[in-house]
């Protein structure tokens, strides 16, 4: 399968200020990946959880390095499920609701 899928992958750094208040600064970086499905399974699966996935995406497991946020169409994604397939990353989904 071709990576014809845009996806930003979004890491948060922390740092303090002068006065020591904790500051979220997020940075982006674009990446390829294939855009599935989530099955039935999985879906009622995680919603039993209180979870709700929405979309799966594969990358290059080499360009993963582990950020819980990722970004696809505009649209923002928490990533609730990381499975490592040796080459190849799956990471399912769930949109954010509303940053906060």
């Amino acid at each position: 399968m071709r990576h014809n899928q845009v996806i930003y992958l979004i890491k948060t750094t922390i740092t303090e200020d002068e006065v020591g208040n904790q500051i979220q600064t997020p940075s982006e970086r674009e990446v390829f990946a294939n855009e599935f499905s989530v099955g039935a399974s999985e879906f009622y699966n995680a919603a039993a959880t209180g979870l709700r996935p929405a979309k799966m995406f594969e990358v290059y497991s080499f360009e993963y390095e582990g950020e819980e946020k990722l970004k696809n169409n505009s649209i923002a994604y928490r990533v609730i499920r990381v499975e490592g397939k040796g080459e190849k990353t799956r990471l399912t989904c769930e949109k954010v609701a509303a940053d906060g």
